[in-house]
């Protein structure tokens, strides 16, 4: 594996780079699973903001912009001080509405923090960045070892399976590898488990130019996974390792959770 990141420093991918990355996120404003989530208030405050703002706070030297879908939340986050870029309501994944907005944008390399994810940490981002450094990386990501048998089960918990260099060979809702020789690939300590993967990306520009003339994947159809994509296209994606996960809101009983979370600092 890439290896654990806590210790990244911007220093180490500065000497690849001329200029940090661009952090976009992709800001849609309906989800199938918690409808205008991104709206929903945590202490008079909508979550798009606890996570605009987290973002400033543990990386301000990061140019930051939010690609949204509609009015509403552009007027949201302009009046808050951020920048937003307009993007098709009906771009059917996050990666393609970052590459949309890279068109105004213009950066070199990008990186994608999802607008649900009001504690991501620097260690995160700097390590998506840092994954942008190898040679064969069209993509970056970010995963955690599972610590639960009920994570790994769940199929809203994507695993990840990587080749001995670091880089991505599958990304799945299914626990994978199948153990032909043990009904429980859990227990059995030899298992070579995936990674529990954190659903933030670092791209380059280049990438993002083609992504946009890749036509939907079978298998992201199948597993609805936008980086299956890449994958089915030939694109090489960076997996670093990475010692705490993130606490993302995908469900009205997460935002319940996080608001127990900020009470209790």
């Amino acid at each position: 594996m890439i290896g654990t990141t806590q210790e990244v420093e911007i220093s180490q991918f500065m000497n690849q780079v001329s200029k940090l990355p661009t952090i976009i996120v992709p800001a849609r404003l309906e989800s199938q699973r918690f409808p205008r989530k991104l709206l929903a208030e945590v202490k008079g405050k909508p979550l798009i903001l606890w996570t605009a703002e987290r973002i400033r706070e543990i990386v301000p030297e990061f140019d930051l912009y939010f690609a949204v879908d509609g009015e509403e939340l552009a007027e949201l986050l302009e009046n808050s001080g951020f920048s937003i870029v307009m993007t098709d309501p009906e771009l059917p994944s996050g990666t393609d509405r970052i590459a949309a907005a890279n068109r105004e944008i213009q950066a070199n390399l990008i990186l994608n923090i999802q607008g649900d994810e009001p504690l991501v940490e620097r260690s995160h981002i700097l390590a998506l960045a840092s994954g942008l450094e190898l040679d064969k990386a069209s993509m970056s990501t970010v995963a955690v070892p599972f610590s639960s048998e009920k994570d790994f089960l769940d199929p809203n918990q994507v695993k990840v399976l990587c080749d001995q260099l670091g880089y991505a060979l599958y990304f799945s809702r299914s626990p994978i590898p199948y153990n032909r020789n043990d009904s429980s690939l859990w227990e059995n300590k030899q298992a070579n488990l995936p990674l529990k993967h954190l659903g933030m990306y670092g791209y380059n520009a280049d990438f993002l130019g083609r992504f946009l003339t890749f036509p939907e994947g079978m298998l992201e159809k199948v597993e609805k996974l936008e980086q299956l994509r890449a994958l089915e296209n030939g694109e090489k994606i960076a997996v670093s390792t990475v010692d705490s996960e993130t606490h993302g809101i995908d469900i009205p009983q997460d935002l319940a959770r996080f608001e127990k979370f900020i009470q209790s600092q």
